[in-house]
């Protein structure tokens, strides 16, 4: 019986002595599709664990450098400063497309509202402080908007979501790029803050009047409406599957390390706030049996994972790209 016990206890010890743990952290903006993917890897791979954090972009990349995780993740690629920190080289590896979205509370307003880049630069840079403002109102025919005063809210965090918001703003917008200009984190001239894409979807929620920009799936996952942005060629378009795909297609031409910007991207059919996330990725792991195990998590992300993020409304890597992304993957081990 006693025999019987201790073999018992073997078998039951036996996977974990085989497990291996990687942590990451950073963005929030892709984390509902990252806690897919992690999971269904895991399922796959019994005897790995993947952790994440998300902290916001500025700590992915703080924390990829300090070397405290094993991974980062962020919606602003690295400057070529910060890449100069580094101990071993670091690789931008793009996972999906996702689309930030102004989304609002207005009282007594369930519609989509459309949104000209001049009203949205001008609501957050306080210029615009009414919902009825005729900025506003003239692009809504029909819509009877109340005279609330708009509460804006952006991330208290160092944030990706707030890097491809204000690269937006700063391309379409003079006075936005000569002011706050674009950046992380950078010094709103007016507006509360919230932490993380839901700390900000949950405020848009509670406070009547308020907008804020939050990634599409928090505003899916939370029934909250948000609006219709006009693009560069002058059309009204929603964020969508397609229309996040269609600005991927119409961006210029991706450079070999995968920093690119596809914001206000010129297509007619493209949704002007539509970004790539990246996941930051030493070549040179530690461990080496770690190193192996996230370019095998890469290449899965690349050919399984791409499967599922229609299901969470972010596109897919264009297939020029995941070409691409596979063969920067050799590099890490």
């Amino acid at each position: 019986m006693i025999r019987r016990l201790a073999l018992l206890c073997l078998a039951l010890a036996a996977p974990a002595l085989g497990q291996t743990t990687l942590n990451g952290a950073g963005a929030t903006f892709p984390y509902p599709m990252y806690s897919k993917w992690f999971s269904e890897y895991h399922k796959a791979h019994p005897e790995v664990e993947i952790n994440y954090q998300p902290i916001g972009s500025g700590g992915g990349i703080r924390q990829v450098l300090a070397g405290t995780v094993d991974f980062g993740g962020s919606d602003v690629t690295m400057s070529d400063e910060q890449l100069s920190q580094a101990k071993t080289k670091i690789l931008h590896i793009p996972t999906v497309l996702g689309a930030v979205v102004p989304a609002y509370n207005i009282p007594g307003v369930s519609g989509e509202v459309k949104f000209t880049s001049q009203a949205l630069a001008g609501i957050f840079l306080g210029k615009i402080t009414s919902w009825n403002d005729p900025a506003i109102a003239e692009a809504n025919p029909g819509v009877n908007f109340p005279n609330q005063p708009i509460v804006v809210i952006h991330r208290s965090d160092g944030s990706g979501t707030s890097f491809i918001f204000t690269d937006y703003l700063s391309k379409i917008s003079p006075d936005w790029q000569s002011g706050p200009n674009k950046g992380a984190s950078i010094k709103w001239p007016v507006g509360l803050g919230g932490k993380g894409n839901e700390g900000v979807a949950g405020m848009i929620r509670q406070m009547q009047g308020a907008i804020g920009y939050i990634e599409l799936i928090y505003a899916v996952q939370n029934k909250i409406p948000y609006g219709i942005v006009k693009n560069a060629a002058g059309d009204f378009v929603k964020a969508s599957l397609e229309s996040v795909t269609a600005a991927a297609a119409s961006a210029s031409k991706m450079p070999a390390d995968f920093r690119v910007s596809i914001t206000n991207a010129p297509g007619k059919d493209a949704y002007p706030i539509s970004s790539f996330t990246w996941l930051l990725i030493p070549v040179q792991s530690k461990d080496a049996a770690k190193g192996k195990i996230i370019a095998d998590f890469l290449n899965w992300m690349v050919n399984d994972g791409q499967k599922m993020t229609a299901d969470l409304t972010y596109a897919p890597l264009p297939d020029n790209v995941a070409a691409k992304v596979k063969d920067a993957i050799k590099q890490v081990h």
